[in-house]
């Protein structure tokens, strides 16, 4: 039982620990307009985007706020995987993505030891206490207080410090989330920090800008928290996507290329998607026609797209396409190539 309030409070104290002391006003020098207060929006978001992102083995753990110290031993829809390295984690992946209409499960062999968002690292001996850390971790990521992973900061970066009075008594030369983590988290209530800038950062794990002032910071991480939020949603609607294929069967309502509707060419087939990512056309009105076989992948960025590759058919390889999603229902899937906007694709489900 102690063990399970020492979890349960660390990784709350995480989170919630630097909102206190918010009745000290942000104080800004008109020399230096990113000299900041331990407890001004740009200590807050530097400490959140510095926290330790555990989201990298949510397939094994399902939470992001902690990571689970390698090596571990997980079985994983029933097959025993011993993860000793980062690179074994494509194993697990591909046991969990060999269906897509199966209900995955992981179990974790314990005991186990996680890093948490303060990065402490704790030994969890049974299943009860990791589900208080999920309980935990849960409850912290629903505050104003959560991690920010769609931002991360580019080291090394320096920090000056500065007294009451606004005159620079030292600087620290950042080189790690960690370190930075640390620092944010030891700054004084009596004291000034101003970043020195610019500086650089990667956003939603891809695109680089530079960060000239504590204003374009805030601005950077309000845009890749909106990204991040339109990523999720793309990939609960790929989720769906893909729930909807497998349980229907399809026929080509429209496919038009080179402004030809070619949807005659398709009238007799009827397509049926497999949990196993294959996909096979099948003639209705003659079944001496050999099937069309065929995979499919769903993905999601901030859109939804299905890939097709069919072989041993003219006419089905010329769907052979990366589409967008670009609506979908449970009768109507309507989708665009990526490649050329002028040739369009819809599904009706039969």
């Amino acid at each position: 039982m102690k063990t399970l309030k020492f979890i349960t409070a660390i990784l709350l104290l995480s989170f919630i620990g630097f909102t206190s002391c918010q009745d000290q006003d942000d104080h800004l020098n008109e020399e230096n307009p990113n000299a900041n207060a331990a407890n001004s929006q740009t200590a807050k978001q530097l400490k959140q985007s510095s926290m330790h992102n555990g989201s990298f083995d949510d397939l094994l753990d399902g939470v992001s706020c902690s990571s689970i110290l390698l090596p571990v031993t997980a079985t994983v829809n029933g097959t025993e995987v011993h993860v000793v390295n980062e690179s074994d984690y494509e194993t697990v992946i591909d046991i969990l993505s060999e269906y897509n209409n199966d209900e995955d499960e992981v179990i974790l062999h314990f005991p186990l030891s996680v890093k948490l968002s303060n990065y402490t690292e704790v030994e969890i001996t049974n299943q009860i206490e990791y589900d208080a850390l999920i309980s935990a971790c849960n409850q912290a990521e629903g505050t104003t207080n959560e991690a920010i992973n769609c931002l991360g900061i580019n080291f090394p970066i320096t920090v000056f410090s500065y007294n009451l009075n606004f005159v620079q008594t030292g600087s620290v030369v950042i080189e790690s989330e960690k370190a930075l983590y640390t620092y944010m988290t030891n700054f004084g209530n009596d004291e000034y920090f101003a970043v020195n800038y610019p500086i650089t950062a990667t956003l939603n794990s891809d695109t680089l800008v530079t960060i000239t002032s504590d204003l374009e910071l805030q601005s950077k991480i309000s845009d890749c928290i909106a990204t991040e939020d339109e990523e999720e949603q793309a990939e609960e609607n790929a989720k769906t996507l893909e729930t909807i294929l497998v349980e229907g069967a399809f026929k080509v309502e429209s496919f038009i290329d080179s402004s030809v509707e070619k949807a005659n060419d398709y009238a007799n087939y009827t397509i049926e998607f497999a949990g196993n990512l294959t996909c096979t056309a099948q003639n209705k009105a003659d079944t001496t026609i050999n099937a069309v076989q065929g995979t499919y992948n769903v993905a999601s960025k901030t859109e939804v797209f299905v890939n097709l590759t069919f072989s041993g058919n003219a006419s089905f390889e010329l769907l052979n396409n990366n589409w967008e999603v670009t609506s979908f229902s449970q009768s109507s899937i309507s989708l665009q190539s990526t490649t050329n906007a002028a040739v369009t694709l819809i599904l009706a489900q039969i």
